[in-house]
């Protein structure tokens, strides 16, 4: 995720009654299941928590993601922690 001069990125979240997500901007689905779900988007990893989470609708093409389920948690990992040198799944499983 490298951010080019003079192009500024553009994420949206829509969250419906918890139970339904629209994520604009997404590059990639690292991993998912049906608690968690971790998207690279263009402003960086979005973690998100919850039950009984799916995917209703997926265009990496166009960057959006759909998810239905419970939504508990959103959550962008901060790339400039310290846990940087650990790489991702060293953030995640700390």
């Amino acid at each position: 995720m490298v951010e080019q001069p003079g192009k500024t990125k553009r994420q949206e979240i829509k969250m419906l009654n918890r139970k339904l997500l629209e994520v604009s901007g997404v590059l990639n689905v690292e991993s998912f299941d049906s608690e968690e779900f971790l998207l690279e988007t263009d402003a960086g990893y979005l973690m998100i928590k919850g039950q009984n989470l799916h995917i209703k609708n997926l265009s990496l093409d166009q960057g959006l993601v759909a998810i239905e389920g419970f939504v508990n948690e959103l959550a962008y990992l901060d790339g400039n922690a310290q846990g940087k040198s650990k790489g991702l799944w060293g953030k995640l499983f700390k």
